[in-house]
């Protein structure tokens, strides 16, 4: 009689246990969201969506991208060709966003988001803000959508990054830098705030 009662009562406990697992505190299923960039193993061979925040003078600066990472390819005049306009990161465009006007060269960027696409070459590098920020790849590309092109000299034989990746760099009075570095190779979009 003794193990009856247990039995009835351990399998009771199992039923309930049972539906409050598939019925949930109050009816529906919780479920955490795909694990962030920050989990995600260096060695994994998908590209990483990440950001990278900044402040230059009174103006903050975001950059938003897919890292891929290097594993063991040949990237400059490999995977990323030489002389064909690139998104700077993998999958959608690389966005950075202005929270006040910057100035490069000579040229005032008003605040906003824009798509960051650089054309890599051997000896110089054409650097790109574009108007239409949200893209896949170059796929829409258009020039005629360019707030902004200007060459630059890469850094190159720096020590390897693995993993593609953007800092904001504050130069101090109102003067910085968004640089992307990857592979051994380093390239930055200088600009000034007010």
């Amino acid at each position: 009689m003794m193990k009856k009662l247990i039995y009835t009562l351990a399998l009771a406990l199992l039923i309930a246990s049972c539906q409050n697992k598939k019925s949930g505190h109050d009816g529906h299923e919780h479920h955490q969201p795909e694990a962030a960039s920050a989990t995600q193993p260096e060695n994994s061979k998908k590209s990483i969506p990440q950001e990278a925040h900044g402040n230059v003078g009174n103006a903050h600066v975001s950059v938003y991208y897919h890292s891929p990472a290097v594993r063991e390819r040949v990237i400059w005049g490999g995977l990323v060709p030489y002389g064909e306009v690139w998104v700077t990161g993998a999958h959608s465009a690389t966005n950075i966003e202005f929270s006040k006007a910057i100035q490069v060269e000579e040229t005032t960027i008003p605040k906003g988001k824009y798509a960051f696409f650089t054309i890599p070459g051997q000896e110089r590098w054409t650097l790109i803000l574009n108007k239409n920020w949200e893209q896949h790849l170059a796929d829409d590309y258009d020039q005629a959508e360019d707030v902004i092109r200007i060459e630059v000299t890469p850094e190159t034989g720096m020590p390897l990054a693995e993993r593609l990746t953007y800092t904001i760099e504050d130069k101090g009075e109102g003067s910085g830098a968004i640089r992307m570095s990857w592979e051994k190779l380093s390239v930055s979009l200088p600009f000034k705030t007010d």
